[in-house]
């Protein structure tokens, strides 16, 4: 079983000072780690990158050098299951439209997309629209998020909520 987790939108230091600990912890078994965009600094990636293998896409409030890391569209193979992953920022259509659109053509299986911060799992013929929402700027969202992926025999995606710790 590989357990994958997904995160978007941490915005350290803007909106956190630092990881909150239910995501720390989800990390601390993780097998690989896929962040969506608006990391804010590269240190979040030397940080989970700690914890498991990390990869992504920039975001648009990431300065060049996360940018030039890692670019602002690709797709992740984990055996037969294809990720696409990016942040879904633009002009017009939906956050969720614009990372649908971004894919249009290409095989993934899963659409991994941040930028509105509001977690979303919503399934169109075989593809799977997946938003983490964020673990530290819920907006106007009950909780804080993320995602967990398991990938055994079968896949599950799953949303991770918790509340701001005091």
């Amino acid at each position: 079983m590989k357990k994958i987790v997904i995160v978007s939108d941490t915005h350290i230091p803007n909106r956190g000072k630092k990881l909150p600990q239910p995501l720390v912890d989800a990390c601390d078994g993780a097998d690989f780690i896929i962040h969506a965009g608006d990391w804010q600094i590269l240190d979040v990636y030397h940080e989970l990158s700690a914890y498991a293998e990390t990869d992504g896409v920039a975001g648009n409030v990431d300065p060049w050098e996360i940018v030039d890391r890692f670019g602002r569209k690709k797709i992740l193979t984990f055996g037969d299951l294809k990720i696409g992953v990016v942040h879904g920022d633009g002009i017009r259509k939906t956050t969720e439209q614009r990372a649908f659109d971004s894919f249009e053509g290409e095989d993934v299986d899963i659409i991994v997309f941040g930028h509105s911060h509001q977690p979303l799992i919503r399934e169109i013929g075989d593809l799977t629209l997946f938003n983490p929402g964020s673990p530290t700027d819920k907006r106007r969202e009950p909780q804080y998020s993320f995602g967990l992926l398991e990938i055994g025999d079968t896949w599950e995606l799953k949303h991770v909520f918790f509340d701001k710790e005091e």
